[in-house]
């Protein structure tokens, strides 16, 4: 149950939230973007997203992976990557993404409908979308930044959803901020994890850390997510579905969305740290992950909603200081700044359950 002082508290400040950020000038906007429908329940906190990954191949089983999603209702949706085959092109962008995914899609400028009132779909680069964009120093184009409005430099972004905190990260070798532990792009994500109030922080992008798929372990990737603060961590590259423990952490290997599955090629040859619990690539699926009050479960569905894998954390977050009403807390400001609850300090109570 929710400590009333802290729900007071909460409920004050997100009766100001679109208004003030907890004491200091917010930054005006040149657009606002409404809230949009939600499945969250406001007395309950329940934040339900879907994970897709290495979907974006405009066939029949991105077809079936959409419909899977959609039969869900998510709040929202993110991706690990390689959201628009072949090349990430203008071109092809709308068919492999918005004509499945629009009616989430904030801004939506394409082809497939109205898209959403407020932005549900948070995508991270792959790598296949790296093909058509081109950067100049630390500013890049190209058709992602085009077709999304998203926050920071819309490579790498964090996005304050109150019980939830997201941060997409940008795994690919051409990122102009690097992508190892000791580069401008981890350097950002430290600070933003020690300064989160949510009781969930999520961490995802494409390049898999640790993987038993095709492509392998990605040292280069192999930050200390948890030690700064993450609670789990998704990557795709690998097209199959994976779950594995490092260190008491789950990571999830999801690239299981559209393209053509791979076969575990690495078997056995993990770090020491990482152990492998589940792995599948016998159909397309999805991610179901559903956050509340007490917990945390992450749930893995093939394209004949057949649940194929489920993993529990219990989490007591009644002593976190994020906005309670997830809805209000899922606008994102322009040029970076997002909503979220009033600052505070969080106790660390979670602790790892598997399921059988």
């Amino acid at each position: 149950m929710v400590r009333f002082d802290i729900w007071l508290s909460n409920l004050f400040c997100v009766a100001l939230i679109l208004a003030t950020t907890c004491g200091e000038a917010p930054p005006t906007p040149a657009t606002a973007l409404t809230p949009g429908p939600t499945n969250a329940n406001p007395g309950q906190g329940t934040v339900r997203f879907a994970v897709i990954g290495d979907f974006g191949s405009d066939n029949a089983d991105e077809l079936r992976v959409a419909n899977l999603v959609g039969n869900w209702n998510p709040d929202f949706v993110i991706t690990t990557g390689d959201n628009n085959y072949p090349d990430g092109a203008a071109s092809t962008i709308d068919e492999t993404i918005g004509k499945y995914y629009s009616q989430f899609i904030g801004n939506y400028q394409g082809s497939y409908g109205p898209g959403s009132p407020t932005n549900r779909f948070w995508p991270s680069l792959g790598n296949h979308d790296w093909h058509t964009i081109s950067c100049t120093g630390g500013s890049c184009s190209g058709a992602h930044f085009d077709y999304f409005t998203l926050p920071n430099n819309e490579r790498y972004y964090e996005v304050n959803l109150g019980l939830i905190h997201l941060f997409a990260i940008d795994s690919d070798s051409s990122e102009p901020d690097g992508r190892d532990e000791n580069s401008i792009q981890a350097s950002w994500l430290q600070d933003q994890l020690a300064a989160s109030t949510s009781c969930y922080n999520l961490v995802y992008f494409h390049h898999a850390p640790y993987s038993s798929g095709r492509h392998g372990s990605i040292s280069t990737m192999q930050w200390p997510f948890a030690t700064w603060g993450a609670d789990a961590v998704f990557s795709g590259h690998d097209h199959l579905y994976e779950r594995l423990d490092v260190n008491g952490t789950p990571y999830f290997v999801n690239g299981a969305g559209g393209a053509g599955l791979y076969d575990f090629d690495n078997i056995g040859n993990l770090p020491p740290e990482a152990e492998s619990i589940v792995r599948y690539n016998q159909d397309h699926g999805a991610m179901l992950v559903t956050a509340s009050f007490t917990g945390i479960t992450y749930q893995f569905f093939n394209t004949d909603n057949v649940l194929i894998d489920e993993y529990s954390v219990p989490k007591n977050c009644a002593d976190y200081t994020y906005a309670v009403f997830f809805p209000l807390a899922m606008n994102t400001l322009p040029g970076g700044q997002s909503a979220s609850g009033c600052g505070g300090a969080k106790a660390n109570t979670g602790s790892g359950s598997q399921l059988p």
